[in-house]
């Protein structure tokens, strides 16, 4: 087995061009904020990259807390705050209109009797 592949066949190798330190903010109810800033290989920042932000929370369902992620456009922490709620509720909406689009087509979709079962067994 080569270095970097698992048992399972499957082959690892780390994106040392694309590295980034991650910092966790949160105010410990619902908001969490992700800032991600690029470093290169040797743990320095890496300036030819933006620094990237990504917004965090739970929304309660009937089947229970769903976690729903969104990237900020912000240039540093302060607008990653106060930009979090606008695009949380856009990721919120969009999810909510994902499922109603998959609600629809599960709603339209035409069942043919037999089709699971349509391959005759034969001794």
């Amino acid at each position: 087995m080569s270095e970097g592949q698992s048992r399972a066949g499957v082959e690892f190798k780390v994106d040392s061009q694309n590295l980034y330190r991650e910092e966790i903010f949160t105010d410990l109810k619902v908001a969490t904020v992700r800032r991600l800033t690029p470093v290169q290989e040797d743990g320095n920042i890496d300036p030819a990259r933006p620094v990237l932000f990504v917004g965090q929370t739970s929304v309660l369902t009937q089947a229970g807390p769903l976690p729903v992620d969104a990237a900020i456009d912000a240039s540093n922490l302060r607008e990653a705050l106060e930009r979090f709620p606008a695009a949380l509720n856009r990721a919120i909406e969009d999810m909510v209109a994902q499922m109603e689009e998959l609600r629809r087509r599960e709603a339209t979709r035409i069942v043919v009797p037999g089709a699971a079962t349509s391959k005759i067994l034969r001794p």
